[in-house]
């Protein structure tokens, strides 16, 4: 399909920009200017099997950051962890949400993606023409600080941290593989974010339409708005990739085109495992990928998996880091 896009978004994907690695020191340097103020408030929920917390932490500019934190009520010893990121406008969503990463005994620390939730839209447009002023350049420094949270917790094994996300939360998890050297997994369903110039020539519905009709309005900032996703574009993470990945797409999403996760599987630089779901649209493949999700990151953190066999992927590559 021929883009209506001029250069560069009317290519098929964005150059790595030259100063990748000096923008995230830079983000990520300023970030660390302040210490995490790391704070905890039990919840009362009524649950009996898992313990939830109001957790809040310093994220990028020193600006609050709210997540929830999950773990099994009967643990021994240090856990393992998964840093869930949300799609777009979910925010937190709430205490009792998504109870699978607790109950498979991991803790589990949902983050509070800036400014979304509680019926607002996402924020892809802010600062879109100027990286510095990127919306997303906070969001991932965000995720990479709830790292650092997770484990400074008595209750968690440091070393066995996995960062997941869907969607938007996909391509922020793709974000933080990136930037995070030694995270254990990195699980990323249908992500936005990923494979910008495919995304805006295909996508039929979701953020991408926001930004379809901005570019339309405003052709003149194309280039500006190139380079600013250059910069979280999940195909750009995932060539900088360190940590294992499983990334997963639906073969029917008109919101994250399955040309946009292949983008991304491509580009990858560590191994990864690949899975699409024929007929399925935006939510992959739902509770059977999430049922993969959880016997990925058993194996990941060392712990007996269920001994049935995981879902054939369609497509596995495998690329040494």
């Amino acid at each position: 399909m021929t883009s209506p896009f001029p250069a560069p978004l009317g290519h098929d994907l964005l150059p790595t920009p030259d100063d990748y690695r000096a923008y995230w020191d830079e983000a990520l340097e300023s970030a660390h200017r302040h210490p995490l103020d790391l704070r905890r408030t039990p919840v009362d929920t009524g649950l009996t099997t898992v313990d939830v917390f109001d957790l809040s932490f310093r994220g990028a500019g020193g600006r609050p950051v709210s997540a929830w934190l999950r773990v099994p009520r009967q643990r021994s010893g240090p856990l393992a962890a998964v840093v869930h990121a949300n799609g777009y406008g979910a925010g937190r969503l709430s205490p009792i949400d998504d109870l699978t990463w607790s109950a498979a005994g991991h803790a589990h620390l949902t983050v509070g993606t800036h400014a979304q939730g509680g019926g607002s839209t996402g924020h892809l447009l802010d600062g879109i023409d100027d990286p510095r002023r990127s919306y997303y350049r906070g969001v991932f420094v965000d995720a990479v600080r709830a790292v650092e949270a997770v484990r400074a917790l008595d209750e968690v094994d440091a070393s066995r941290v996995a960062m997941i996300g869907n969607s938007q939360g996909g391509g922020i998890a793709l974000g933080v593989g990136a930037l995070v050297p030694d995270l254990v997994a990195v699980l990323a369903q249908a992500p936005f974010l990923t494979a910008a110039p495919l995304a805006l020539q295909q996508a039929a519905a979701g953020p991408w339409t926001e930004l379809r009709a901005y570019l339309t309005e405003h052709p003149a900032q194309a280039a500006a708005v190139a380079r600013t996703l250059a910069y979280v574009d999940g195909v750009t993470s995932a060539r900088h990739a360190i940590a294992p990945g499983w990334i997963s797409d639906g073969l029917a999403d008109d919101i994250c085109p399955p040309e946009t996760a292949q983008a991304a599987v491509a580009a990858y630089a560590a191994p990864v495992v690949f899975h699409e779901w024929p007929g399925a649209g935006h939510e992959a493949g739902g509770t059977a990928d999430r049922e993969a999700a959880v016997r990925v990151l058993a194996e990941r953190f060392g712990r007996s998996a269920d001994r049935r066999p995981l879902p054939q992927p369609r497509c596995r590559r495998r690329r040494d880091p």
